[in-house]
């Protein structure tokens, strides 16, 4: 899990996901607020491979791949 801010102060979690075909996804979790949980899938080969990505990351490329996400469908 990783936590950071957006460009607009409001505060997130990213976490690996898995989806049943197989695909790996950063997952994006407000920390507060109406903000709804979005995903955004990762060319990763594994879920440790994943988690990798989410923890090396820099600020700017979660920005980017938030701003890319799409509303997750929890039902």
């Amino acid at each position: 899990m990783r936590r950071f801010r957006d460009g607009s102060g409001r505060d997130w979690e990213a976490v690996v996901g898995r989806e049943s075909w197989g695909a790996f996804f950063a997952i994006f979790v407000p920390a507060a607020g109406p903000d709804p949980v979005r995903q955004t899938q990762l060319d990763a080969g594994s879920w440790a491979e994943a988690e990798q990505m989410i923890d090396t990351f820099a600020e700017p490329e979660l920005h980017e791949l938030l701003g890319r996400a799409t509303i997750k469908s929890l039902g």
